[in-house]
Parts: structure tokens; C-alpha cells; sequence
């Protein structure tokens, strides 16, 4: 489980989920951009990225950033990601920060 800093008390997210939430991508994708944005989720501009996902799934403060370096690096530390640098971001078309599910 990864804890969300920002996410109001005992919020966190099964790292598993996130696997299933990018394959299950449409079009398929094998990554998700990290996309924190200091916005509302309603005016949140990257709708397909980490951010935005967890804010709206599970953080009871969804106009909180979420996708904090602490959350990309819990991620990478379960072996399921790889961090990135340049990942093409669905919603901007272009390359941005983020995580790639690991080849294992």
C-alpha cells in the first residue's frame, strides 16, 4: 500500500491497481504521468495521469496535489515502476515526468 502524504487521514492506494488502471488504458499504454498540477480536480488539465487519478479515487482531498515525489518514489520502490523523464502525456501530447510499468 502507498501512503498519501496529502490525502487526508489513512489514505493510501494498492500500487496493484495502478498496474490495472494503465493496462487497461485506452489506447493501450504501459506508463502514466506523474501530471500534478496545483489545481481543483475540476479544472485538473491531465485527466489520464497519476494525479488525477489518485485524487479522484482515493484522496478525501481531491483538490490537493497527490502525485507528490514522495508517491512516484514509494512507487518506484515496489518494483512494480520505473521513473522516466520523457513519457508522452495523452492529454498535452507532450513528453513529461512519470512511470512505466517495470519489465519483471
Amino acid at each position: 500500500m502507498i501512503d498519501l502524504p496529502h490525502g487526508g487521514h489513512g489514505a493510501q492506494f494498492n500500487e496493484r491497481d495502478l498496474v490495472d488502471y494503465i493496462r487497461a488504458s485506452r489506447p493501450p499504454r504501459d506508463h502514466i504521468i506523474q501530471g500534478h498540477v496545483k489545481t481543483t480536480l475540476a479544472k485538473h488539465p491531465k485527466r489520464h495521469s497519476l494525479d488525477y487519478w489518485l485524487r479522484k479515487h482515493y484522496s478525501r482531498h481531491p483538490d490537493t496535489m497527490q502525485a507528490v515525489t514522495s508517491v512516484v518514489d514509494a512507487l518506484v520502490e515496489t518494483g512494480f515502476f520505473v521513473a522516466e523523464e520523457k513519457l508522452l502525456c495523452p492529454d498535452s501530447g507532450r513528453y513529461c515526468k512519470g512511470i512505466r510499468i517495470a519489465r519483471t
